[in-house]
């Protein structure tokens, strides 16, 4: 802790006439700021649009965009063609002259940001593979009554985003309708956010960032137009979609949304199988590893391809996956079609991922909120481990334990971001480490484990804080470490919020209802990282910012010590006086255990408000027998970095 000090000495004028003798003024130490971890965490102004209880304010909007979409899915060159319609509607107070759109597709370009940054063979590289977007034309529709017709609107290339100007001003309240043409192939390795794989019964498509998307223009920054560099996610707005997929007759698709034309693609036992699976606890086989591939899998009928219609109300986006050879497995849950498709050479623990599937979305309804969509699908691909509306991919060969920590983690974006709709670019943490907190949970549940042995193991991250692995979650993600992007953005989170609930504040059940308030405000809307602080303060009746500011905004580690252990003696008999610090920045609450000569042990809870006037404090009482031991954190709650200076034992 940094404390400023300046000595201010009196200065008086110089009299006309000598004056009587004066006692010298003292000199006083002033603090100049204040630079206390107590300190309150500034935050940005409250508004009628965001306020400073972290509600929603009366005036908060947002945007709207609407797609319609068909594509069709050429094999032959892993290309997708798409002719898109937007409507976006402006509910800003904001005139706005022109529009931007994510071209996500375009971090593939030889010259691309992202591929610039990332090495050849990372993670969210191409692996070598050149391609991007070709735009056939974008303009407006303008309908009757409007000077109808098409009109070409000119446009900037930026990279990942692409500036569309409106050839008329665009007023609050009004709609802009674009329509737009595109293709862009497939890369094998999609950044692991998409891609696909040649099976032997043919190729395995998880297709994601497939389509133009509006960006987000939003009352805290206006446009929001990070590149797309790879490692950031995503930030979208609102809306409904109908797609239209055209791909193989011999190709079973998934997708977010509600399929509305299962009569053309489904078969009648296929159909039966769906119905009674939803109404099903365990899991029904649609299409059986025996049936992959069988002619009497797809329907009767000429013509060498097939649409999938689908229809999704009030998502983000829309994802989907297709291949020749599913195994399809699906099960019910309080009316949620919950499935699994994967190929045959998949881990033989898939079998159960209908399983893990429907546990997930069972759990997290009834501890956080209930799960708002019709279905819930898991894509067994290449791609190790994302996350979409309604669907989301995992690795194939994951199997057992590790399946399940997969499924339920991407299960879990459902709530972060995909319901709870933060910017992932600027702050993954809240939806990485959200997501992962609430795992922590889902797997305790799951296994019938008590204490996490991962992310939210307080002793795991003190050794990672103590290696110095570590950066302010606060960064956007394309900031930090590709190497610590776990630790900071999935692990220091969830193990903070685990800390926080279990035992900071120590009352789950105060923490559980004001995150869930958090997650009901917000549900739908835009929370920056205020939002989220100040939601949970007005909820818990808590000042956190000590908290927020060391875990989220800063590296601080948490160092606890018992310094030395007196005894006084007086009249009234003889005191213990037990002297402790904080030499780490982080202060914390202090489990203080005392065990006595004779064998017996009292335990006291010490408030974080003890480090308020600094980072010593003396703990006095009065004892039925001597103090043999004190130790601190006994049950090593806390991350502390340095557990050696935690015991005090009588020599």
């Amino acid at each position: 802790m940094l404390t400023i000090v300046l000595v201010v000495t009196s200065l008086q004028q110089p009299a006309p006439a000598p004056a009587p003798a004066r006692t010298p003024a003292p000199t006083l130490p002033i603090q100049v700021g204040d630079t206390s971890p107590f300190r309150r965490l500034a935050l940005p102004t409250p508004t009628l649009i965001r306020e400073g209880s972290g509600r929603p304010g009366p005036r908060y909007w947002q945007q709207r965009a609407d797609y319609t979409i068909h594509a069709s899915l050429d094999t032959a060159t892993h290309t997708i063609a798409g002719s898109e319609t937007i409507r976006y509607t402006n509910n800003s107070p904001d005139t706005l002259a022109y529009l931007w759109l994510q071209l996500d597709q375009n971090i593939y370009r030889a010259a691309s940001r992202g591929a610039a940054i990332n090495p050849t063979d990372a993670r969210f590289a191409g692996r070598g593979f050149e391609g991007g977007y070709t735009i056939q034309y974008i303009r407006a529709v303008r309908r009757a009554g409007q000077a109808a017709g098409r009109i070409p609107l000119a446009t900037t290339d930026n990279g990942t985003v692409l500036r569309v100007d409106l050839d008329r001003p665009l007023v609050p309240g009004g709609q802009a309708e674009l329509e737009l043409e595109y293709r862009f192939e497939v890369p094998a390795h999609g950044s692991d956010r998409m891609g696909r794989e040649q099976f032997p019964g043919g190729w395995l498509y998880e297709v994601a960032e497939w389509y133009p998307r509006l960006a987000v223009y939003d009352d805290v920054r206006g446009w929001n137009t990070e590149q797309y560099l790879g490692q950031g996610e995503f930030y979208l707005e609102y809306g409904d979609f109908d797609v239209a997929l055209t791909v193989p007759r011999s190709f079973v698709v998934a997708a977010t949304g509600t399929l509305l034309n299962p009569l053309e693609v489904l078969t009648a036992p296929q159909r039966a199988r769906l119905a009674q699976a939803l109404k099903s606890d365990t899991t029904v086989a649609v299409i059986a590893k025996t049936e992959v591939g069988q002619t009497f899998t797809r329907p009767a009928g000429a013509g060498p391809t097939l649409t999938w219609h689908y229809s999704a109300k009030n998502v983000r986006d829309v994802a989907w996956a297709a291949a020749p050879n599913f195994i399809w497995d699906a099960s019910g849950y309080a009316g949620v079609l919950i499935q699994s498709l994967y190929p045959p050479e998949a881990n033989a623990g898939w079998a159960r991922s209908t399983e893990y599937a429907r546990h997930s979305i069972k759990h997290y309804s009834e501890k956080w909120l209930r799960y708002p969509y019709p279905t819930a699908i898991n894509i067994g691909g290449p791609v190790g481990g994302m996350e979409y509306p309604m669907i989301v991919f995992c690795g194939h060969r994951a199997g057992d334990r590790n399946l399940f920590g997969v499924t339920t983690h991407e299960l879990g974006h459902e709530w972060f971001p995909m319901i709870v709709g933060s910017n992932e670019r600027l702050y993954a943490w809240m939806d990485e480490g959200f997501n992962s907190f609430i795992n922590i949970y889902s797997g305790l549940a799951f296994y019938h484990d008590t204490v996490p042995v991962g992310r939210g193991s307080a002793a795991q991250w003190a050794a990672q804080a103590a290696a110095g692995r570590d950066q302010p979650p606060i960064l956007a993600a394309d900031r930090v470490n590709a190497g610590l992007l776990g630790n900071v953005e999935y692990f220091k989170p969830a193990t903070g919020l685990y800390l926080l609930r279990q035992h900071i504040i120590g009352d789950t059940t105060r923490f559980d209802a004001a995150f869930r308030e958090y997650i009901r405000r917000w549900a739908y809307k835009h929370p920056t990282p205020a939002d989220f602080f100040r939601s949970m303060e007005d909820a818990l009746g808590e000042d956190l910012s000590w908290f927020w500011r060391g875990w989220f905004y800063r590296t601080d580690v948490v160092d606890l010590a018992v310094d030395s252990v007196r005894v006084r003696q007086d009249s009234s008999g003889a005191t213990t006086r037990v002297f402790l610090s904080s030499p780490g920045a982080l202060p914390m609450p202090v489990d203080v255990r005392v065990t006595l000569a004779n064998g017996s042990a009292e335990d006291v809870r010490l408030p974080v408000e003890i480090w308020w006037l600094g980072n010593h404090y003396v703990y006095e009482r009065k004892f039925a027998a001597e103090v043999a031991k004190v130790e601190i954190d006994p049950g090593q709650n806390f991350p502390d970095v340095r557990r050696e200076n935690n015991v005090w034992v009588k020599q």
